[in-house]
């Protein structure tokens, strides 16, 4: 189970009142006035040291299973006496589907800024891959989350290192530790953390800081629209010589625009396209350069997809801006090695755009962690496509409709090329409406597949997808 399908599916439990949310963001954000000096914040370094640490507060994610943790005294580590012990539920737990929850310090925060790492021994009752786990997870908004994804477990005890991207930051951190697990294969089991703290460790070697995953990619955009830098990894060698890499917030990123007449970016990486032109937007942090950038080629205007008529009554809708949507797995599963098409999202005034970009096949899927769509009463597909650039001769692009039962009969498709109605032309909105009454059965919807199998020279080329929805 994935953290982002656990964060679809629940919000996170906030435990304390209105009150005392103002009194605490009040307490951590309070500034130095008139000269005087900053509250001071202890440096105490431990989380778990043998027992809580001061302030410590456990508080799980809704959805999670509330007793998943506990206090262990007969499995420890080295010479202490106690633990963190985690019960992940098996798949189906009544009581929760996962494992998840934050430790916060209620007395206002740590001064962790003369450490590097987030420290810790842990084991499992059997090889399990922890989802997420890392710091800086306090309820309100992670400022300076890290997560640390896959961490490897063995039944055996061993240290594992979570690097700080930019300690310089962690002035008043309130989000000591925190995680996220679900069953494995199905199957619950249990794993412990010991000696959890913040050290400096001084081997930490070759910080780098990157986005887009270290990547330098190019996107087509137009003035209006918006999108987000996003692939924010920071990595470091280990003593051990084993790099390892943390997914990071953008608040320990300073982002800049080379343009700010074509493109501005915010501290969140939220970026917008306000002229004409090329922008490259890069980032830092600290005196480091990150690496990765992201440039943007604006087009002229672009108009938002058509807003549809029909009643609501009358529509199951998977994407649009107009009705509620049903819940969706991915509108982009990334089949790995084979598929090249790659995301870019963008609001365009108000209206979320579906991006894609070096395009061969896509899916977007609602059969894995959602519940397949019951189609029996519908009888069209609709869906809104805009290609930018110009349409290379012998290009195709072709939409299945996806029944879980399986076998041609199950499948409803149509291809739309430069000589079809509608054509695949660019410039303007293309609107499919694509009939699936011929399908033999409608009621276990599952898959939407887009491919260029039938005209190759389509592959490589990017369109923008609106309005994805089953009408009468």
């Amino acid at each position: 189970m994935k953290m982002d399908t656990i964060m679809k599916q629940s919000n996170i439990w906030i435990l304390i009142t209105g009150a005392f949310l103002l009194v605490m963001i009040s307490a951590a954000c309070e500034r130095s006035v008139d000269g005087l000096d900053e509250p001071g914040f202890t440096t105490n370094p431990d989380v778990f040291i043998n027992d809580f640490s001061p302030g410590l507060n456990y508080l799980p994610f809704e959805g999670s299973r509330a007793e998943a943790f506990s206090v262990d005294n007969e499995t420890t580590y080295g010479r202490s006496t106690l633990s963190m012990r985690f019960d992940v539920p098996n798949e189906g737990d009544p009581e929760g589907s996962f494992a998840g929850a934050i430790f916060r310090d209620e007395n206002g925060g740590r001064d962790l800024r003369s450490y590097n790492a987030l420290t810790f021994y842990a084991k499992g009752t059997k090889a399990g891959s922890v989802n997420e786990i890392g710091f800086g997870q306090d309820f309100f908004g992670g400022e300076y989350l890290v997560t640390l994804e896959g961490l490897r477990l063995t039944t055996n005890w061993r240290k594992y290192i979570i690097p700080i991207p930019d300690a310089s930051n962690l002035r008043a951190e309130q989000g000591l530790l925190w995680y996220a697990e679900g069953p494995e294969d199905g199957d619950g089991y249990s794993f412990w953390l010991d000696e959890v703290r913040f050290e400096n460790i001084p081997d930490l070697a070759q910080p780098r800081p990157a986005i887009l995953n270290g990547n330098d990619e190019t996107i087509t955009g137009f003035p209006g629209t918006n999108t987000t830098v996003d692939g924010l990894i920071f990595t470091v060698n280990q003593p051990n010589g084993q790099d390892v890499t943390v997914t990071a917030a953008p608040g320990y990123y300073t982002f800049s625009s080379s343009n700010n007449d074509v493109a501005t970016v915010n501290q969140q990486g939220e970026v917008s396209i306000i002229g004409s032109g090329t922008a490259e937007i890069t980032a830092q942090m600290g005196d480091m350069d990150a690496a990765g950038s992201l440039t943007i080629q604006t087009l002229g205007d672009l108009e938002a997809p058509p807003t549809p008529t029909e009643d609501p009554s009358d529509v199951i809708s998977i994407f649009s801006n107009t009705f509620d949507d049903v819940p969706v797995d991915f509108y982009n599963g990334f089949y790995e090695p084979f598929q090249t098409t790659t995301s870019n999202d963008f609001e365009l005034n108000g209206n979320q755009i579906l991006g894609y970009e070096n395009f061969n096949f896509v899916g977007i899927e609602f059969n894995q962690n959602v519940p397949t769509i019951d189609g029996s009463e519908m009888t069209h597909l609709r869906m809104d496509i805009y290609i930018p650039e110009e349409v290379p001769s012998g290009s195709a692009l072709r939409i299945r409709l996806v029944n879980n039962l399986g076998g041609d009969e199950s499948v409803a498709s149509t291809t739309i090329t430069p000589s079809t109605s509608p054509a695949l032309e660019s410039g303007q909105w293309i609107s499919v409406d694509m009939n699936i009454t011929g399908m033999a059965d409608r009621s276990n919807l599952g898959q939407i597949i887009l491919d260029s199998d039938e005209g190759p020279a389509f592959q490589g080329s990017s369109f923008f997808v609106g309005n994805i929805y089953l009408r009468r």
